[in-house]
């Protein structure tokens, strides 16, 4: 009667091992474009913001911009899914009034300027699915020439007397996308 004891505790601890690792979460390694977050204000201390943008931020890795993102191609403006966009108040993009909410950022970047567009899809998984039809703003913006080479694709805003400045970065291009109030 013992030995059937020991036998029936030994293999229900056998089980309750086998069932705790099935159950056991495998996590994968670091993504190689992390998500990252920028807001305005950027202080994590203040939690009344305009803005906030959560994207991936893919690295060079001795790669043209060019090849990544390329010029006349809709963009997700960063890697894996598009950009989360969040106007905690309404602003405008251009002439084109926007309405406090959650969007999805892309851009077409071009030699001289980068079309910013402000789309009412969300959920997107890079810009495979961009439909035109669903942008809620587009501006053309100009591209100008950092000092600084980004290794990996950045954004972070900039507050101005009449609204916020979005600035991409990556290599030594830079865009500035104005939101004004």
């Amino acid at each position: 009667m013992k030995k059937t004891s020991i036998i029936s505790t030994i293999t229900m601890a056998f089980v309750m091992l086998l069932a705790m690792n099935a159950s056991a979460q495998d996590f994968e390694g670091l993504n190689k474009s992390p998500m990252d977050a920028a807001s305005f204000p950027s202080s994590y201390k203040v939690s009344d913001k305009l803005i906030k943008i959560v994207y991936s931020r893919p690295q060079l890795k001795d790669r043209e911009i060019s090849k990544l993102a390329p010029n006349g191609e809709v963009w997700r403006t960063g890697a894996n899914e598009a950009p989360e966009l969040t106007l905690y108040t309404d602003m405008n993009l251009g002439d084109t009034k926007v309405s406090a909410g959650t969007y999805t950022f892309f851009v077409i970047p071009g030699e001289k300027e980068w079309t910013a567009i402000i789309s009412k899809d969300l959920n997107v998984w890079g810009s495979y699915y961009y439909n035109q039809a669903n942008d809620v703003a587009r501006l053309k913006v100009p591209v100008t020439t950092g000092k600084d080479v980004l290794e990996a694709f950045s954004i972070a805003f900039e507050g101005v007397d009449n609204g916020v400045h979005m600035h991409l970065g990556w290599g030594t291009t830079r865009v500035a996308v104005p939101f004004t109030k």
